[in-house]
């Protein structure tokens, strides 16, 4: 009897399905994508044919061109790659991100790409589906690795703001997701003030807005007056918080939002003033709570923190292994 998932090849640049004759998240150009969602550790340019959501598929052409051959795929609904049926299902990482569903010779496989438990206002919430093998990321796979409730974090940033109206609160986060995460959980949270942006993070603030996310008043930041962004936020890529652009800012709070701002000696490095924990990730606990949840028979792990979690599995005699795959990068959650 064929191990299961044996229809399943694994590289070092991807996940292979040869009945599809297509890959998923390849990190090199490819005849046949499949892309969970826009992030460049997932996405790239150059492929041929490429199947991802409407929105992932706006996420790549904005960033890298506009693609060859591309197949918008909604939320449930099945296509036939090849000899396997695919669904794409919401992953609540990002703006158009999904879960890909491969079934073929009688087994269903999840592969997760980067996903999240908790609430986000600007994509759809992850779906739990039942699989044979379910390919989980793990990015924050060590217990230490609780993430708060958001709105705490954003508290301290506020709190910042009334406490020296006179500066700004400068947070740095990923232009793609995280930004517009932040934005618009301010905006649920009752802050209506405008919002100062970087340039970089302009054309993916107008796509998101595009797709019905409501971010209200953004201004740029560049050709703001000190005197104008006075007591306001302004988000920023994490890139330009070291940056002589940062001079043109009222004495700025520094801050970042990330899941690695849990660990202290991240926010010293990066010179960060107001850690802000805040990730797009799941944590330990929705990571393990998702795998109780689904109840597959194996999992395979991804993203370069896999002991625990396989070990954690092991002890629940779920089969476990790790997927040696390159170019995931999660240094800016």
């Amino acid at each position: 009897m064929p191990r299961l998932g044996h229809w399943i090849e694994p590289h070092p640049h991807g996940i292979y399905i040869p009945p599809a004759d297509a890959w998923v998240d390849p990190s090199r150009p490819v005849d046949r994508a499949l892309v969970t969602h826009g992030h460049a550790d997932h996405a790239r340019g150059g492929h041929g044919k490429v199947w991802a959501t409407p929105a992932t598929l706006a996420i790549m052409d904005t960033r890298y061109g506009e693609q060859a051959d591309p197949c918008a795929v909604d939320y449930g609904e099945p296509q036939r790659v090849g000899e396997v049926d695919v669904t794409f299902l919401p992953a609540g990482h990002v703006l158009g991100s999904a879960q890909i569903l491969l079934e073929y010779a009688g087994e269903r496989v999840i592969v997760s790409g980067d996903y999240k438990r908790r609430s986000d206002p600007t994509c759809v919430p992850f779906k739990p589906t039942p699989c044979d093998i379910f390919i989980t990321e793990a990015t924050f796979g060590l217990p230490v690795f609780r993430h708060p409730e958001v709105t705490d974090e954003l508290d301290k940033a506020l709190l910042a703001l009334r406490e020296e109206p006179e500066r700004c609160v400068l947070i740095g986060a990923y232009a793609l997701g995280k930004a517009q995460r932040l934005i618009a959980e301010l905006r649920a949270m009752g802050h209506a003030d405008p919002i100062y942006i970087h340039g970089a993070m302009q054309r993916l603030c107008d796509l998101y807005q595009t797709f019905g996310v409501d971010l209200g008043e953004l201004r740029p930041a560049t050709g703001a007056t000190k005197a104008e962004m006075a007591g306001h936020i302004i988000v920023a890529p994490p890139s330009a918080l070291q940056d002589r652009w940062t001079r043109r800012l009222p004495d700025p709070i520094t801050a970042m939002a990330s899941g690695w701002m849990r660990v202290r000696q991240r926010a010293v490095q990066k010179g960060v003033e107001l850690p802000l924990i805040v990730s797009d990730h799941a944590d330990w606990d929705e990571l393990t709570a998702t795998i109780e949840e689904l109840r597959p028979k194996e999992v395979w792990v991804t993203h370069g923190r896999e002991d625990a979690l396989i070990h954690w599995c092991q002890l629940r005699q779920i089969k476990a292994r790790a997927l040696d795959l390159l170019g995931f990068d999660d240094e800016d959650d």
